[in-house]
């Protein structure tokens, strides 16, 4: 990433240029499968560089995974918006984004975590307790509006399966996991709001 002689360096401009060159790397190999010269060389840029925008590999890594999980959200959430007012087509409609994602060439699994499980590090861990959150406020948000007797006990049911098919997308070779796990959602949410026998 080298800089014309006379150029004005925006830092918040070079962040975000690191995170997006540091991504990939860091998704594809983990986050102890690439050393700092390595990712500095791979991504052109000098260990001063990265260590002023970051603080340490760390800082990147948890930059890297907050950007990643909101990205992953934010695709789940228009997912929701675009399927229409229906609930169970909401809800349809995150396990549809979830299998485009599971099929794209690169995927490795939720990278939020993949670190979790690979880091027993408080801040990792923070960011997929956060990460988790916002799953969990799009499936009560779901849950709610379709009437649930307990939208967050639902909800959490929901982020099992959600994050149940992701693990087995990424880690077993059969596919469908998240069309099987759309359907065990949709049973769960029609069992949820069905009225009470008489």
């Amino acid at each position: 990433m080298p800089v014309t002689k006379g150029t004005t360096i925006d830092p918040e401009r070079t962040r975000a240029a690191i995170l997006q060159a540091a991504t990939p790397l860091l998704y594809q190999r983990g986050l102890d499968g690439i050393g700092v010269a390595e990712l500095c060389a791979r991504i052109g840029v000098s260990k001063e560089t990265l260590y002023r925008h970051f603080g340490t590999k760390d800082g990147l890594v948890a930059a890297m995974l907050e950007a990643r999980g909101r990205r992953v959200r934010d695709r789940l959430a228009a997912a929701v918006a675009a399927a229409g007012e229906d609930p169970a087509d909401q809800l349809a409609a995150i396990f549809d984004a979830l299998r485009e994602w599971h099929e794209e060439p690169a995927f490795r699994g939720c990278a939020v975590v993949n670190a979790a499980t690979q880091h027993h590090d408080p801040a990792v861990r923070d960011i997929a307790a956060r990460h988790l959150d916002r799953y969990l406020r799009l499936l009560t948000g779901i849950a709610a509006r379709a009437g649930a007797a307990d939208p967050a006990v639902l909800a959490r049911q929901l982020l099992i399966l959600v994050e149940g098919a992701t693990v087995v997308a990424a880690h077993h070779p059969a596919p469908g996991a998240a069309g099987q796990a759309r359907d065990a959602a949709l049973t769960l949410l029609a069992a949820a709001t069905a009225p009470p026998a008489p």
